[in-house]
């Protein structure tokens, strides 16, 4: 007769996997802070000068600003919480507002027909960059930094092959007056509008679908989700894909607004763009992030810039000051993310500690392979 001897019980180890649950109830609860920091500004610029900063006006002056830099966020969001970058969005922008332009200048400069042609060639134009970074990174292994700093070069040096390194203008006049300058109704720019609306389909595609699922499982940790049955090569190039998709898009909103290519005036673009997703709270060391959070990160060096210049002081410091506070998030993520894996609770204390608690929830398991 055989006898059965029971197990010793095992300690479980919380890992990296474990504890992204952790992480990203604390992401979301950063986004929160981040909007407590923009509130800040507004309230000293509005203390400064409430009369020139607080009215209509300059407020859907910045919400224009910032509306070309949140469609480029969305996409920029997916990248860094895969833990990958993207530095070709500025350049190609800047390429596929000169292809559209050069399509509508051959089909005539007038009607919404010529300003469509413009939209389909330049997200197309778009999408081939974007396709072209995640085959490369996904399918080749080439580091998404240099892969992207070589199409940043590329898309910017055949702009300005094709253009001569001249600003093209051939932009419908309903594109400018409906697109760049319309309103929906009242104050409310139509370039926000739509802005809003890649942002929400953002959204609901992050944090509501399996692919986003399985981009923030792939950010975690890509062996595993390459165990689980995941095709990661196939996500990433799908995220990518996204990301230049976007830019396309972005240029042609940028025709609209500027009523130009702006071939040399995007050279910050990326930086901005990736400032504002890691003030949001995305992780640059990938797992997790929001849409959301982004979103809010991107409006504080437009704020800042916009009541620079009303208060009388040189909009350059709005770098510097964007430079601190980036240096600082990361910093903060560094600290968060080394005490979730350690297990430990986050050394913020009070409020913090206590809806971090409250709130925290085992992370959801990666998918398996799809049953045969």
């Amino acid at each position: 007769m055989t006898g059965q001897t029971t197990a010793p019980p095992v300690e479980v180890v919380p890992s990296e996997e474990e504890s992204s649950g952790v992480l990203a109830r604390l992401s979301r609860l950063q986004a929160l802070q981040i909007i407590g920091v923009l509130a800040v500004i507004v309230i000293i610029f509005s203390g400064l000068k409430l009369h020139s900063f607080l009215t209509v006006f300059n407020i859907r002056g910045i919400v224009q600003d910032t509306s070309i830099l949140a469609v480029l966020g969305v996409g920029m969001t997916f990248v860094i919480i895969t833990g990958g970058i993207d530095l070709s969005i500025g350049s190609v922008l800047v390429f596929s507002g000169v292809v559209a332009d050069k399509a509508m200048a051959a089909v005539g400069t007038q009607g919404w027909g010529a300003a469509m042609v413009g939209l389909v060639v330049a997200v197309a134009a778009g999408l081939a960059w974007g396709l072209l970074n995640g085959f490369f990174i996904a399918k080749a292994k080439v580091p998404p930094l240099i892969v992207t700093l070589g199409s940043l070069g590329m898309a910017l040096g055949l702009a300005e092959v094709i253009t001569g390194g001249v600003d093209l203008r051939d932009i419908p006049n309903v594109m400018v007056n409906d697109i760049g300058f319309g309103n929906i109704f009242w104050e409310i720019p139509w370039l926000a509008v739509i802005a809003a609306i890649v942002v929400l389909i953002g959204i609901v595609l992050l944090h509501r679908t399996r692919f986003g699922l399985h981009t923030y499982a792939i950010g975690s940790n890509p062996e595993a989700g390459r165990r689980s049955g995941l095709n990661v090569p196939g996500q990433l190039i799908a995220i990518y894909a996204i990301s230049g998709l976007l830019a396309g898009f972005a240029g042609w909103l940028n025709l609209a607004f500027f009523q130009s290519t702006t071939i040399s005036g995007q050279s910050t673009t990326n930086l901005s763009v990736i400032a504002g997703v890691v003030i949001g709270g995305t992780s640059l060391f990938g797992g997790y992030g929001s849409i959301f959070g982004s979103i809010v990160g991107l409006f504080i060096p437009a704020t800042l810039q916009d009541g620079f210049v009303i208060i009388g002081i040189q909009p350059f410091w709005q770098q510097v000051v964007v430079g601190a506070v980036l240096i600082a998030a990361v910093y903060v993520d560094q600290q968060r993310r080394a005490s979730a894996l350690r297990g430990a609770k986050p050394r913020t204390g009070g409020l913090w500690t206590h809806l971090t608690t409250r709130w925290a929830s085992p992370a959801r398991e990666l998918p398996g392979p799809p049953p045969a």
